[in-house]
């Protein structure tokens, strides 16, 4: 930790404690010796998103500090954060901003929560969905290794809690894998969901040492086949980063392995790197090659593939129903 004019300032890959007074690192990865920031350049035009602004931005922004709510758009630095809010939608991330695993391309805080849990969230998480007016909410979170059940069932007490004030509202769940066990897995998918999703991140090849040593490409596979299974009505969803040093061989492969285990829809996006302490990007994927993955992927039988440069798993997750590609194809052209 460092001083600016005398307030203290936590550096990416610094310890700090927080407000439930554990210890976590900041942005989730120690500061790394052996990385090196990238030389300075301009990223390829395609990866530029404009700057967060406008009313209605400020308001939802409002809503989630109001209501002490993580989001992932504000904690994994997604870049499509202006686009997002500005729509009145925003991805919650729900058991706090503190993570037990420390993945090496993700930007969120890492530590040991020791337990902690909000008990008010899943009302907070309700209210704020209503005040935001949202037909279709996506819900993240942090890894909750420390938790017995990994925060299954305040997983599913908040998608309770949405519903039972929201009705209309549809949600989706992007889940830790929970250790692979498959009755917390069974605790979401019974909350009422209509979308289930348990990121894979990267090929077989590359899940270590992109992922923590605790998750696992079969692990989620596994888990992703058990939610399909146990409730054939709910709808599978994953995701995967490019740009990591993967092969395009390893990512046909990984579609392969996603449709052999019934996963309905499949998301692709560019890696960028988060700080100098996260993995570097080996390669900038162009629009033309998102474009083929996306291709690829329908022909396997997915439901639908979501492909492009700044693509998360929760990007205009409300319109991937109208299987063509969320309207980047439209944009592109307008």
């Amino acid at each position: 930790m460092s001083d600016f004019r005398g307030i203290p300032v936590v550096v990416s890959g610094g310890k700090f404690r927080t407000e439930q007074g554990f210890t976590a690192i900041k942005n989730g990865v120690k500061q790394r010796a052996d990385r090196e920031a990238p030389p300075r350049g301009q990223k390829p035009r395609w990866l530029r998103a404009p700057m967060p602004s406008g009313k209605v931005f400020s308001e939802v922004r409002e809503v989630v500090r109001e209501h002490r709510l993580a989001t992932v758009c504000e904690e994994s630095m997604c870049p499509n954060i202006g686009e997002c809010w500005n729509n009145g939608t925003a991805t919650l991330m729900l058991m706090g901003a503190v993570c037990t695993r420390a993945c090496q391309f993700c930007a969120v805080d890492t530590g040991n929560p020791r337990g902690w849990l909000d008990p008010d969230e899943p009302a907070h998480s309700a209210r704020s969905v209503q005040l935001m007016r949202l037909k279709y909410v996506v819900l993240t979170s942090v890894d909750r290794d420390d938790l017995p059940d990994g925060g299954a069932a305040h997983y599913a007490a908040c998608v309770r809690a949405i519903k039972a004030l929201n009705p209309e509202t549809a949600v989706e769940a992007l889940t830790p894998d929970f250790a692979g066990r498959h009755e917390c897995v069974e605790t979401v998918v019974d909350s009422g969901l209509e979308v289930f999703a348990q990121n894979v991140e990267t090929v077989r090849r590359l899940t270590h040492p992109v992922r923590d040593p605790r998750a696992g490409y079969e692990q989620t596979l596994d888990v992703l086949a058990h939610a399909k299974r146990y409730r054939p009505d709910v709808i599978t969803k994953t995701s995967l980063m490019v740009g990591l040093g993967e092969t395009d061989e390893e990512i046909a492969e990984t579609m392969d392995d996603l449709r052999a285990a019934n996963v309905d829809i499949v998301t692709f996006g560019q890696y960028l790197r988060p700080t100098v302490n996260h993995l570097p990007v080996e390669r900038y994927v162009t629009p033309e090659q998102f474009a083929q993955y996306r291709e690829w992927g329908l022909a396997r039988g997915f439901m639908e593939v979501v492909s492009g440069p700044l693509v998360r798993s929760s990007y205009r997750a409300d319109r991937v129903f109208e299987q063509n590609n969320v309207g980047l194809a439209a944009a592109d052209a307008g």
